[in-house]
């Protein structure tokens, strides 16, 4: 009988919490003291009974191979990462440089779910990159131009349409800052000159203004929105942002600017974002996506404990995303006690891996196995059954053993493998979607091998000869 959607919902909300390790990657305020969510997130989850470290962009120390971070002005204590049950929380800071950005690339690497992804970090610290992706995926935004030159300051004019006021921003800036209140094309022209005097490398974008007296501020959590502010507009000023002192309520959301709000953060492919939408008439627009935002003001508008229920949220392992690393739909990997070996990454085998062998015999709780003239004993795990064939469908029996694999730098333990004849195959391997899913990988069915290196020297093919031994 199928299963209604309600049961699910009733599947997940009574699932067992289990605790991780939290890492929160930040930068360092000129005072020594954590900013303030990062001192939240960490007094939290000591309170929730779970292993929560610092990683300070600054003095960062990851050492890939023992699963290790640390400060390298506190060296002594440092932080095991388990890559299988370890979620990093990614502060705004980090986004500065592109050197603390790898860091985030490193962990994604490593296998730590992390919130949130580098790419999306990126995308959403840069105004019109996100601007074009939200417009692209249909989400209202301001009309945007991006200004390349003085040259072209009339052509970004005119593709926003020259009706003043307007608003100039820098790309890079957050809590009001580096966005400017334009009123004429005089100002314009003046403090763009200004800008690009300080600092020629400064990139700017126009926007078309949209008149209010507040916006509001939605948090956005997985798949749902988490909280939602209003911000009133600081008398004298244009800008609502609650760091400069605005005042801020809770706000009701109509099931449109829900809706809005879900897409702009799927538009990023956000895990934890903030958006901010502001509204003219009947119409709402959304300004941008924060892909770190605090909480300090939306906690004080809702009463809520919103570290809290983000550190909670983590604790369901359904709720986790990894960042799928690019490999070729064959890649080599190194299988212990048989050796490395070319392996087919197959998106649409969902049932095992599978290694060649020419014959096998089973004797009690033992399989003895060959492959291509060598003989292996290994402990038999069960003797799996599928069916085989469409229309004439035949139950097969394959023994099932466990190998450690070495893959990509990782090893992966006890991955089950069926053994089946494979000669009539390109490779002698085939790896399904639970390993890549555990390896965190997506295959490019363009490419061959990605990963790799040298492939010529392990390119087995039917008689298990190498391209090099062929030659």
């Amino acid at each position: 009988m199928a299963r209604s959607f309600t049961d699910f919902i009733t599947e997940e909300e009574q699932e067992t919490k289990q605790k991780y390790k939290l890492l929160v990657v930040s930068t360092r305020p000129k005072n020594n003291e954590y900013y303030h969510t990062t001192k939240r997130l960490l007094d939290e989850a000591k309170a929730a009974g779970i292993e929560a470290f610092p990683l300070l962009c600054e003095t960062a120390r990851i050492d890939t191979v023992n699963n290790q971070v640390w400060n390298s002005e506190n060296s002594d204590k440092r932080f095991d990462i388990d890559p299988d049950n370890t979620v990093a929380i990614v502060r705004g800071s980090v986004a500065r440089k592109d050197a603390y950005l790898d860091l985030v690339s490193q962990l994604e690497k490593m296998g730590v779910s992390v919130v949130n992804s580098r790419t999306t970090v990126s995308i959403c610290a840069d105004k019109y990159r996100s601007a074009i992706r939200l417009n692209d995926s249909g989400v209202p935004t301001p009309k945007t131009s991006l200004l390349q030159s003085v040259n072209t300051v009339q052509d970004s004019l005119d593709s926003i349409g020259e009706e003043y006021p307007l608003i100039l921003k820098t790309l890079r800036g957050s809590k009001g800052i580096g966005v400017i209140f334009i009123e004429s094309r005089r100002q314009l022209d003046s403090i763009i000159q200004l800008l690009w005097k300080q600092d020629a490398d400064t990139e700017l974008l126009l926007q078309k203004y949209v008149k209010a007296d507040h916006d509001v501020r939605v948090l956005v959590l997985g798949n749902r929105v988490l909280a939602a502010m209003r911000r009133d507009v600081l008398k004298g000023d244009f800008r609502s942002n609650a760091s400069l002192g605005a005042k801020v309520s809770e706000y009701k959301l109509s099931e449109k600017e829900i809706k809005i709000c879900l897409d702009a953060h799927k538009a990023v492919n956000g895990v934890y974002t903030a958006v901010d939408l502001i509204k003219s008439g009947n119409d709402s627009y959304v300004l941008e996506v924060n892909s770190s935002p605090g909480t300090s003001g939306i906690e004080k508008a809702t009463g809520r404990n919103l570290i809290k229920e983000i550190v909670e949220y983590f604790m369901h392992r359904n709720n986790w995303r990894w960042v799928a690393h690019e490999i070729g739909r064959n890649e080599r990997i190194e299988i212990t006690g048989v050796g490395d070996v070319v392996a087919n990454f197959d998106t649409g085998n969902s049932a095992r891996c599978i290694i060649h062998a020419d014959d096998w015999n089973v004797k009690g709780k033992e399989v003895t196995w060959k492959s291509y003239g060598k003989t292996y004993k290994h402990r038999l795990v069960k003797m799996g059954k599928w069916e085989r064939g469409a229309l004439n469908a035949q139950v097969i029996e394959r023994p099932i053993v466990t190998f450690d694999v070495h893959f990509n730098g990782r090893l992966y333990k006890d991955v089950r493998f069926a053994l089946d004849d494979r000669t009539e195959k390109t490779t002698k391997c085939l790896m399904n979607q639970d390993f890549m899913m555990r390896a965190k990988v997506m295959v490019n069915p363009a490419r061959k091998f990605v990963v790799t290196e040298s492939y010529e020297d392990f390119d087995i093919f039917d008689d298990g000869k190498t391209e090099k031994e062929r030659k």
